[in-house]
């Protein structure tokens, strides 16, 4: 899941914003402590995949505060989650209304629209949160944007996004992966081998990153690599997709 829980902050802290200080705990009201309680405990469930019960604890959150943009924002995650798609969006929308600024949920609301056919519009929102400087992720964003690119067949914007994603974090999994992906459709290996070995280096083993390291490493006339990955993608992931496309040969697929 790119979407990540994030808590967006309490509006009615504002007070102690206005006095030339940091809002603390101390400025919520009990009203507020208890929704904030009740959002923490559906945060909980939510990712023990409890989802019902999540949605019980944040529905007493909202009785509790009802402009609680934390658990609008939360909810809309759950619903998201479950393939509640006009729930979600409706939860992702007040919660937006209420915490207009907050990247995070931009970043989040825009990944709802690009897995919902809606690309086009989910780049606005990817774009909106990069121009937030208070936003601490733009790897992921930028990540974001350009998996969404791919989608609209839209290659050389995927690749712009990609390249400024491994800029901001060189470390980030799924930059480098789509990385290697483009290239290897380009026939450029040995890019595509660069960002994989970043990948395998850092012990990121998944059964797509090994299958692609595979071929590429075929591609590149190096058989001992390519059986030495291999063997990893038997031992790791025996009963997977890529596993079975490997014993069939089917490097070209």
């Amino acid at each position: 899941m790119v979407a990540a829980v994030v808590l967006v902050g309490c509006a009615s802290n504002r007070s102690a914003s206005a006095q030339g200080e940091l809002p603390t705990s101390s400025d919520q009201t009990d009203v507020q402590k208890r929704a904030a309680i009740r959002l923490q405990l559906a945060i909980g469930y939510y990712e023990q995949h409890q989802n019902e019960v999540a949605l019980d604890e944040i529905k007493q959150a909202l009785q509790a505060d009802p402009n609680s943009a934390d658990a609008y924002s939360v909810r809309a995650l759950i619903y998201m989650d479950m393939g509640e798609t006009r729930l979600a969006e409706d939860n992702f929308q007040r919660a937006i209304k209420l915490a207009p600024n907050n990247p995070d949920l931009t970043n989040n609301y825009g990944w709802f629209l690009c897995q919902n056919g809606r690309e086009k519009e989910s780049i606005a929102y990817f774009e909106t949160t990069l121009k937030n400087r208070s936003y601490q992720s733009p790897a992921k964003a930028l990540s974001n944007a350009g998996i969404c690119s791919l989608k609209m067949k839209d290659g050389a914007a995927a690749e712009r996004y990609f390249l400024q994603s491994f800029r901001f974090d060189p470390s980030y999994p799924p930059t480098s992966l789509n990385l290697a992906k483009i290239y290897y459709e380009r026939r450029d290996f040995e890019r595509a081998r660069f960002y994989l070995t970043r990948l395998t280096k850092a012990d990121v083993l998944d059964a797509d990153v090994l299958w692609l390291a595979i071929r590429v490493e075929r591609k590149l006339g190096d058989r001992a690599s390519a059986e030495s990955l291999a063997t990893q993608l038997r031992r790791r992931h025996p009963t997977s997709p890529e596993s079975a496309a490997y014993q069939r040969g089917a490097f070209d697929e």
